[in-house]
């Protein structure tokens, strides 16, 4: 499938069959492409999204309802906030055009919300990627969130808790 341009909107859309091309949703997912996963009628489950750039419909669908979920997520992208944060190799994070330097596990802890920005991560994740080849003491993943929710704030992100799931990095609104 390729890209969709959506007339009037000047975003681009990638259309992903699901599960057929799931290394490719995972690639688009990464990169923060607003996606439509196309789920083929063959009984698989669409993937799980806590993403709003992303959605899906079960095919076959018409022209009509591809049209809708495509405006829908263009218009979502175009009013989604700015580019998405950077970290570079010595642990500073960069959003907004603003700085913060993170200490060695919060970097680590940081390194698996931006390469996932806006899409969930599970604690069993963060907790591999901020003490790798053993297990975080009793809190130390919640002590290490607080902190890095502290030190993120200032430069527009939020680290949000998904219940049941894990946490995300997104960028606050201004209307929230």
């Amino acid at each position: 499938m390729s890209d969709t341009n959506v007339e009037g909107l000047h975003a681009h859309v990638r259309m992903v069959r699901w599960p057929a091309e799931a290394r490719l949703l995972d690639d688009v997912r990464r990169r923060g492409v607003p996606r439509l996963v196309l789920v083929d009628d063959d009984g698989a489950s669409p993937p799980e999204t806590w993403d709003e750039v992303e959605d899906w419909i079960r095919l076959p669908a018409t022209d009509g309802d591809l049209r809708h979920r495509i405006e829908t997520l263009a218009r979502r992208a175009r009013s989604g906030p700015g580019p998405r944060p950077t970290l570079d190799t010595d642990g500073v994070l960069v959003a907004g055009g603003q700085v913060v330097p993170l200490p060695p596990i919060e970097s680590r802890l940081m390194a698996v919300l931006v390469d996932r920005y806006r899409a969930v991560v599970t604690r069993d994740a963060l907790a591999e990627a901020g003490w790798p080849g053993g297990d975080p003491r009793n809190n130390a993943l919640d002590v290490h969130l607080v902190r890095l929710r502290r030190r993120v704030a200032p430069l527009g992100l939020r680290v949000c808790t998904v219940r049941r799931r894990g946490y995300l990095l997104d960028a606050i609104v201004d209307d929230e």
